[in-house]
């Protein structure tokens, strides 16, 4: 029997970026949070065990403000993302205090996580349909003793992952005609344009995306073995960022799955889901997410109080 995937949520910049857990702004009716609805949504797909990367600095506020009500619904186990977790030989330069990226954070996980496993950020309201098809995905594609491995992501439209209240940075997907990830390229500046969107490098001249563009949110599916072929990337990203960007660089997922890609050594089915992505880019977008949680409680997806009754 296949071992059942897990969830691994990047938590660890959730104190830096809202000021301390205390000043997490709930989106529910009962003061859940957007990862309260992605472990529920994760938890109805199949998935039993969440491992949270976080901070050790925000151990005891997170435990209190967030692991301990899940702690009654999932087998939660915690990580920390580290800046000195480092392989041997390199050291954190002076002046550097910027997390190493996302490929770092799910490497924290390294240790508690062997098999297949799900990743997402802990900011981020994907809708339950990605959870189940990054789920079922992973436990019908096994790893294998040889050959290509098989990865998963979940990519969204456009049009459903932008906000009217300024730009966002989007990873554009380019996906094969068999449904295999190409290429994932950032895009800094994307604005909401009525149904389609647009694009600035240089903040004055503008160039049009469609709507319908595939786009990734960081909800990925690996096996085991990524945090393995991850950790051997890593020396190489260290020794090119530590000449070229010390204080700021960072190790990417999408730039780890890119280099296993293009080795021949890994293939990335991309799932698309119809869901609409929701998350706090802006202040102003906080009232949108509320107005969506409660539209969805409303029509029955979530249960009023999303906890209580279990």
């Amino acid at each position: 029997m296949a071992e059942k995937p897990v969830l691994v949520v990047m938590a660890a910049g959730m104190g830096s970026r809202y000021g301390g857990l205390k000043q997490i702004d709930p989106v529910g009716a009962h003061g859940e949070i957007i990862v309260d609805y992605s472990v529920f949504d994760a938890r109805r797909a199949g998935f039993e065990t969440v491992v949270f990367v976080i901070n050790r600095k925000i151990e005891e506020s997170f435990r209190s403000a967030v692991g301990s009500r899940l702690e009654r619904v999932m087998d939660v186990k915690y990580v920390f993302q580290d800046l000195n977790d480092l392989p041997e030989g390199f050291s954190v330069p002076e002046g550097r205090v910027r997390p190493w990226g996302t490929a770092h954070a799910a490497l924290a996980a390294r240790h508690v996580v062997r098999g297949p496993f799900a990743v997402i950020n802990s900011d981020d309201y994907y809708g339950p349909a990605g959870y189940k098809l990054i789920y079922d995905y992973l436990l019908d594609h096994p790893e294998g003793d040889s050959g290509k491995q098989e990865y998963a992501m979940v990519s969204y439209t456009l049009r459903n992952t932008v906000t009217e209240h300024g730009t966002v940075s989007r990873g554009v997907c380019s996906v094969s005609p068999e449904g295999y990830l190409e290429s994932v390229t950032e895009y800094t500046k994307i604005a909401k344009d009525g149904e389609d969107a647009r694009y600035t490098k240089d903040g004055e001249s503008w160039t049009p995306l469609s709507g319908s563009t595939p786009v990734s949110m960081n909800l990925w599916g690996f096996q085991g073995s990524f945090l393995r072929d991850a950790w051997e990337l890593f020396p190489g990203f260290l020794a090119r960022t530590l000449k070229e960007n010390p204080e700021r660089g960072e190790f990417y997922l999408p730039d780890a799955v890119s280099a296993l890609k293009d080795a021949g050594r890994v293939r990335v089915r991309v799932l698309n889901s119809g869901d609409k992505w929701y998350g706090v880019t802006y202040r102003e977008d906080r009232p949108t997410v509320v107005s969506a949680i409660a539209g969805m409680t409303a029509r029955g997806l979530y249960p009023e109080d999303l906890w209580g009754a279990l």
